[in-house]
């Protein structure tokens, strides 16, 4: 039997393991899930590949307190290349979940997708992973390492840190990031170039306390209104991101993003209006952009007429390569502190940053796993950036500059991944997971 009719034959273990994993309410925020259903995630990952192969599989604390599972397979061959495999079990939160189709923690099949928090981000790569290795079973050219980590959505920063501390523990030829996706189903790519981010919480403070709106409102500040006034400064009239100090002008070398395709892939009306000046796929990938993620503030419902004394907001800005975290904060820090209005008194706490990273792409691993996602789809692999950010990418690069880093995965636009009703498509599982095989059959060739 062929590795494509094995793949197929174990999709429906595939999806039953899958089921398992999502069932996991594996958020890294103690605050919104108990701690417990990460270990519980960690512990299924790490039983899982040691069922396949990697006898060694365990549990590891990183410094931020969250467990990476880790372990080897060797094949046996003194001259084999080793591979890293890497993904991650912690997921983001549901958000609102009345607004799921279906239960979040349930895996179900809607329309010939599976869907579920964590389907495509990160639990459908861990799936990607496990079914390539058994389609392969004995015939496996190549050592492996592994590291599954469980705390990447909450950018606390706790496999970046390990991975330096532990070098020789995953050090590696080749390294599969398994934690990005295709341009569409069935449109093979490879990512090449992430971008970096800083997230901060910037506090406006105007009063001692609340104050009735008819007695002092006019000439007292109002907190929320300024918050409003500085958020206001942070985008021009057409969008684009206005950060002062930060380069804002880039292109996108690679494929293009069409805007009718980004229209269909974000939900939006064909007539739309796409923010920015550039291309989609500059304005994407090569440039800087500012996203509020929250407002803390009184509630239309129960509001009272006062002035609110005290206001704030979370920002994520993503930062393409070339640009520093450091850097970027500064700037970020600097913008909201100039334009805060009537003197109220604003404070800017960086929560967060993560390295932008560019890949280089004229190795071997490279070649052959475009031949190998070739093979699995039909059709030539295209390079694609990603707006999201992976900060480890960097830390791999600067821990192991001879590694050669691969960025692959199941998680292509439609997958909603962050979103509300997150999905992923059984066929980008096989297909991948068809692809990882061939990858690491070719690779391991003398």
């Amino acid at each position: 039997m062929d590795l494509r009719a094995r793949i197929a034959a174990l999709m429906p273990r595939a999806r039953e393991e899958l089921a398992e994993l999502v069932a996991i309410r594996s958020v890294a925020d103690p605050r919104q899930f108990p701690p417990e259903e990460c270990r519980r995630a960690a512990v299924w990952v790490a039983d899982a590949f040691a069922r396949t192969g990697f006898a060694d599989a365990r549990l590891a604390e990183t410094p931020d307190g969250s467990h990476a599972v880790v372990g080897t397979r060797p094949c046996g061959r003194a001259d084999a290349p080793t591979v890293l495999l890497y993904a991650h079990y912690d997921v983001q939160p549901p958000l609102a979940e009345a607004a799921w189709r279906t239960p979040p923690f349930a895996l179900t099949e809607v329309d010939g997708r599976w869907y579920g928090r964590g389907a495509a981000d990160c639990k459908g790569n861990i799936l990607m992973h496990l079914t390539a290795l058994r389609a392969l079973g004995d015939e496996l050219p190549v050592d492996l390492k592994l590291v599954v980590e469980g705390s990447e959505e909450q950018g606390t920063g706790g496999l970046e840190a390990f991975v330096p501390e532990h070098a020789d523990l995953l050090r590696a030829d080749a390294i599969l990031v398994c934690d990005t996706g295709n341009a569409a189903v069935g449109e093979p790519a490879v990512t090449v170039s992430l971008r970096g981010m800083v997230t901060v919480v910037v506090s406006v403070d105007a009063l001692p306390s609340e104050l009735h709106s008819g007695e002092f409102g006019g000439p007292a500040p109002d907190a929320l209104a300024a918050l409003v006034s500085v958020l206001a400064t942070l985008r021009d009239a057409v969008g684009n991101t206005t950060v002062r100090g930060l380069p804002n002008d880039g292109r996108w070398p690679g494929a293009a993003y069409p805007a009718a395709r980004f229209r269909a892939d974000a939900g939006l009306a064909p007539d739309s209006v796409l923010l920015g000046s550039g291309e989609v796929a500059d304005t994407l990938w090569a440039r800087s952009s500012l996203t509020v993620l929250g407002i803390d503030c009184p509630p239309v419902v129960g509001s009272a007429a006062a002035i609110v004394p005290h206001a704030r907001a979370r920002l994520n800005l993503r930062i393409p390569p070339g640009v520093r975290p450091a850097e970027a904060a500064e700037a970020l820090a600097a913008h909201l502190s100039a334009a805060a209005p009537w003197g109220v008194r604003l404070s800017v706490e960086v929560e967060a940053t993560g390295e932008p990273f560019h890949a280089a792409t004229d190795g071997r691993a490279h070649r052959v796993l475009a031949d190998a996602m070739r093979a699995a789809y039909g059709r030539p692999v295209s390079r694609l950036g990603q707006g999201g950010s992976i900060p480890l990418c960097t830390v791999f690069a600067d821990t192991y500059p001879g590694a050669e880093i691969l960025l692959i995965g199941v998680e292509e636009p439609r997958a909603r991944i962050h979103a509300p009703n997150e999905s992923v498509a059984p066929e980008e599982i096989a297909a991948m997971a068809l692809a990882e095989a061939l990858f690491l059959r070719g690779y391991g060739e003398r």
